[in-house]
């Protein structure tokens, strides 16, 4: 599937969908079908997976800018730099050496999650544009909805195999594997790295969240170019 059949695919689906926050897309003038991709660079060996869109990144169309983004994408400017993240347009620049990508790329109403039903219903989606778009084979999780997306729509044992990991104290430290397959039959196995969700209602994490995204860059060797 190539970008155009799957863009259009997606807005197909949007175009059923209830619980898009409509409010939010109005207010920035943007069509509410157009999903939220990014992407970024289709031959990084390393991507980012996050749950959803919000505020920031239906406004400026692009996925991880927001204050959970910026977390992200500050710890990367400070593994790369040895300092501070100095503004917006530093934060878009680093993130150009990755790819990015959602559960779903469309923004829910209230930020709440999407339901099961509606992952699921986007997930051949995703999966394409993860087997297809994107050539790497480590992705960094963000959370615990990102990393189980990966058993939806999968065997029962792909998913205990995920739950199990999850439950896991070192998984932070450690990774696994599992095998992403597109529609129409091409799979391949790919290493997730899971991470918590950055955002700062995560009590538990967020202040650490930036040490441990840098060990796991450490861990997959990622260096300044």
């Amino acid at each position: 599937m190539n970008h155009k059949q799957r863009r259009d695919a997606l807005r197909a689906l949007a175009a059923d969908l209830p619980g898009i926050d409509l409010e939010v897309y109005e207010n920035f003038a943007r069509d509410w079908r157009e999903p939220v991709l990014g992407m970024g660079a289709v031959d990084t060996p390393v991507a980012f997976f996050g749950r959803d869109p919000g505020r920031d990144e239906v406004q400026h169309q692009m996925p991880f800018i927001g204050a959970g983004g910026q977390k992200v994408r500050g710890a990367i400017y400070e593994h790369f730099y040895g300092k501070a993240m100095p503004d917006f347009a530093a934060s878009l620049e680093v993130g150009e050496r990755f790819f990015w990508a959602n559960t779903v790329p469309y923004k829910p109403l209230g930020n709440k999650a999407w339901s099961m039903k509606v992952k699921k219903q986007f997930q051949p989606l995703v999966a394409d544009l993860l087997v297809n778009a994107w050539h790497g084979e480590a992705v960094i999780t963000l959370g615990r909805e990102a990393f189980l997306w990966f058993g939806i729509n999968r065997e029962r044992g792909i998913k205990e195999q995920l739950e199990a990991f999850w439950a896991c104290e070192e998984r932070f430290d450690s990774f696994t594997e599992v095998a992403l397959c597109a529609e129409e039959g091409h799979c391949r196995t790919v290493r997730l790295y899971p991470l918590p969700h950055p955002s700062p209602l995560n009590a538990t994490w967020y202040k650490r969240f930036p040490d441990l995204l840098k060990q796991r860059l450490c861990q997959l060797k990622v260096e300044s170019r």
